[in-house]
């Protein structure tokens, strides 16, 4: 069985650093550690760039930027995956086509200035132990450490829900990703053994308690399919959904989203939609109402409701948004035959990624033996299995 992938220490992150820069003169203070939480979601996808619900949970994985404050405003970062460094003017920040993985911090950092923050360089090490590619917003995880790093060096702060509505537009206008907010506000906003139920309109969020860890476990299944979410189909589906939208308002003139249409107006007026236009809004209309009924049932420790809903929104992922892989399936499949598993369905952006099981916490060793063995016979690939508690939101240490 695979455990949680182990933790970026303290004393790693220094040696990296001492590793990389030097302490000449030019540093002012001694580094500092800000880190920021992965998340897996739980039910709600690929609703929260259509004004609709979301119920992720922050992962106990996530990513760290160790850092000093510079008396220039250069920015120098060293990133242990891909292991290169990276580095930018603050007076002048242009997209870098050759270190993607650059974007972030600068894409950050653009939108702080904007924001009126008065920031100084920094130096640092970027590591952590959240899969890249995996679809448990290791994009987002980076955005926010960093962010919270430029804030701490400059000596400034910013309210949570600021930062994370700055942080998204980091990622839709630098990054070019349109995503929702989900993933910095789930970053921000966590709590210790809650998940978190958000609204992404008005941002109305609610953090709902897990059942005990004693009793059931959440057990996420890298595929070890990797994917980038900014050249994959992902963009392509946002896109689906506004052409969506404006067909729907020719009948519906009241919507301003997709979440405002109800299932029984979807069913009058699914016609008017061609394919696949009207799988895509069938989608999320129904997604939508599957992540209301979980909320309700997890407010009501209905472990098996929860587990079936997990169950549907899987195949709605898989047949109507069309957004999982054979290998995602595979899992789903595998682990649905696994006594204990509640319910079990991709997560993500999907195109490859993770699933997420809800499993009875008793039968957690088999959950793993048996669908790693699973997954190996037909794909010759080992999955990475991990069980992790809720976490809380980003911190600066």
């Amino acid at each position: 069985m695979k455990k949680l992938p182990e933790q970026t220490s303290t004393t790693k992150l220094h040696e990296t650093f001492s590793q990389h820069f030097s302490t000449s003169s030019q540093h002012l203070s001694e580094t500092t550690t800000a880190w920021a939480p992965g998340r897996v979601n739980l039910i709600g996808e690929h609703t929260d760039y259509n004004d609709g619900y979301v119920f992720p949970m922050a992962l106990e994985l996530g990513v760290a930027v160790h850092f000093r404050p510079r008396k220039d405003d250069k920015v120098r970062l060293y990133a242990a995956n891909p292991g290169e460094v990276g580095e930018f003017s603050l007076s002048s920040i242009a997209r870098s086509d050759t270190q993607p993985w650059l974007n972030y911090p600068m894409g950050v950092a653009k939108e702080l200035l904007q924001a009126g923050a008065d920031l100084k360089g920094l130096e640092g090490v970027i590591d952590g132990n959240l899969p890249i590619g995996a679809g448990l917003s290791s994009s987002a995880a980076l955005e926010v450490a960093s962010a919270l790093a430029f804030l701490q060096a400059a000596g400034e702060a910013m309210e949570p829900l600021e930062l994370a509505r700055l942080c998204r537009r980091a990622e839709n206008d630098f990054v070019g990703l349109n995503c929702g907010i989900m993933d910095q506000f789930i970053a921000l906003f966590a709590r210790t053994g809650t998940a978190l139920f958000l609204d992404t309109r008005s941002l109305d969020h609610q953090n709902v308690l897990l059942p005990s860890t004693n009793e059931y476990v959440v057990m996420i299944c890298d595929s070890q399919v990797k994917h980038s979410l900014a050249t994959s189909q992902y963009n392509l589906r946002h896109r689906e959904c506004e052409e969506a939208l404006k067909l729907l308002k020719l009948h519906l003139p009241h919507i301003k989203a997709l979440r405002d249409v109800s299932i029984q107006e979807f069913c009058a007026h699914r016609d008017a939609l061609p394919q696949p236009l009207s799988r895509r809004a069938e989608h999320v209309i129904f997604e939508n109402d599957r992540t209301l009924r979980a909320r309700e049932a997890l407010a009501n420790a209905d472990v098996q409701s929860f587990g079936r809903l997990m169950d549907d929104s899987h195949e709605s992922l898989r047949d109507l948004y069309e957004v999982s892989c054979a290998e995602l399936d595979l899992l789903v499949d595998s682990a649905r035959k696994i006594p204990g598993v509640m319910g079990s369905r991709m997560t993500g952006g999907g195109f490859g990624g993770c699933t997420v099981s809800l499993v009875e916490a008793r039968r957690e060793e088999e959950f793993c033996d048996k669908l790693s063995s699973r997954y190996k016979g037909v794909t010759g690939l080992e999955c990475h299995i991990f069980v992790s508690k809720a976490a809380g939101a980003a911190a600066v240490s």
